[in-house]
């Protein structure tokens, strides 16, 4: 539904729920900010000396008594359901009902003329009432309230009117205005413009507020969108970044890199319905994201069912190396653990993948087009990573690395095994033989 002043017809639904919960949580602290004040001035009241002259009866205990019950029963309400407008209207009728009740009570309180009245100074508590609204950030709540003040206050001013007349007078002179019962109009005239003056200031204010205040919400949710489809610490550069982004952007760091892929996936997906192949798949990433995650690395992307991890490349690490290496020590654990769980979900064999690190300096930066950037990691390591992950199938092995990249996670503090080397292995792929060190 479209609001006047506001964009919310433009945003997505789930933006739409966000804002509306904003708002609900805005009522309630208007609530309960109304409640505070009904107390504050109840106990002011209660412990004030009594103003002289005041003979009639007092109707400030049943206006206090009155709106400190409905405002308990609209701050219930707005734990239990949403308020609606119609409800939200009318409170705001009887919030400007009982000042205007309590302003037009002095005359009988202090038997007084009804032009007694509109000398009183309560009429300045209608602002706190228009300011209130403000909290909402939707100006129609706020006009509402100051059109509500003025319609009420001018029925006060014409009553004294009607209600004097034969007794009192319409003066141009301010002392007269002061020291007796007669009416300035130019006074009464001046309130109700202040009153809608701050009333239509307040609205323009809130009316372009509420467009960045929809813009901000509508941001939040992407950048928190951001962080499902980047590693955080890529999501924070991106989000936190003092210029825009563009291609070509990047830096050299020294960076461990890891591959991960599933032997024979194509091959058995294609035999399976989509949905089993989307919760293997799924249940599969997050155990292996798990890990990844513990030992401080982030997934670059996902390809297919390959996955691409960086450890050190968002944000530098002295340990880069020695993280991969912990967590590929870790995969075999949880690629066995995984037979049985994908087993039930229709995994018709047992789960075999592999692994590879690679370590060395890379470029990390933003590659792409003005239309479609991406946040990655080009480099030796990069291919290198990949070629020993294909290695895997030749040398029988789960997790490959190679002997330099194994030396620095030494040197970093990996410590407590005695991996299998295997000097001067061909790998396809690569120019030169490598040596090659079988983690698991």
């Amino acid at each position: 539904m479209a609001r006047t002043g506001s964009r919310i017809d433009q945003v997505p639904a789930r933006v739409k729920a966000e804002i509306a919960q904003r708002e609900s949580e805005a009522e309630r602290l208007i609530g309960w900010i109304q409640l505070a004040m009904v107390l504050f001035f109840a106990a002011l009241y209660s412990l004030a000396p009594r103003a002289e002259g005041g003979g009639g009866f007092n109707f400030v205990p049943v206006a206090l008594g009155a709106y400190f019950l409905f405002t308990v029963l609209r701050v219930a309400l707005s734990y239990r359901m949403v308020l609606p407008f119609w409800y939200l209207v009318i409170s705001i009728i009887v919030d400007v009902a009982l000042l205007c009740g309590l302003i037009f009570s002095f005359h009988i309180q202090y038997d007084q003329p009804a032009t007694f009245y509109l000398k009183a100074p309560t009429l300045m508590y209608l602002f706190l009432f228009i300011s209130l609204r403000a909290l909402r950030f939707e100006p129609r709540f706020v006009l509402i309230t100051g059109l509500v003040g003025v319609l009420g206050w001018g029925a006060l001013v014409v009553y004294a009117i009607v209600q004097g007349m034969g007794t009192m007078s319409i003066t141009r002179n301010y002392v007269e205005y002061l020291t007796s019962n007669a009416i300035l109009v130019g006074a009464e005239l001046d309130k109700i413009i202040v009153v809608l003056g701050v009333t239509l200031c307040l609205s323009v204010a809130l009316y372009r507020g509420r467009r960045m205040f929809f813009e901000a919400v509508r941001d939040h949710a992407a950048a928190e969108d951001l962080r499902r489809f980047f590693a955080p610490d890529v999501a924070r550069s991106i989000t936190a970044a003092d210029e825009e982004l563009t291609a070509g952007q990047g830096s050299l760091r020294d960076v461990a890199v890891m591959m991960i892929d599933i032997r024979g996936f194509t091959r058995i997906a294609a035999g399976l319905p989509p949905e089993t192949v989307m919760m293997v798949l799924s249940r599969y990433q997050d155990a292996v994201l798990e890990v990844i995650a513990r030992h401080g690395g982030e997934v670059d992307k996902f390809l297919g069912d390959g996955i691409l991890a960086t450890f050190g490349a968002a944000r530098p690490r002295a340990t880069a190396a020695a993280d991969a290496v912990k967590a590929g020590l870790e995969l075999p654990q949880v690629f066995a653990g995984l037979g049985p769980e994908l087993a039930d979900l229709g995994w018709p064999e047992r789960l075999r993948a592999g692994a590879a690190i690679a370590s060395g300096p890379v470029t990390v930066g933003v590659v792409g087009a003005a239309g479609r950037l991406e946040f990655t990691v080009i480099g030796d390591a990069v291919n290198r990573a990949a070629k020993l992950e294909d290695a895997n199938k030749g040398q029988g092995s789960i997790v490959l690395t190679d002997r330099a990249t194994f030396e620095t996670a030494l040197a970093q503090g990996v410590s407590g095994f005695q991996p299998e080397i295997r000097p001067a292995q061909v790998v396809s792929g690569l120019s030169e033989p490598l040596d090659l060190v079988v983690l698991a």
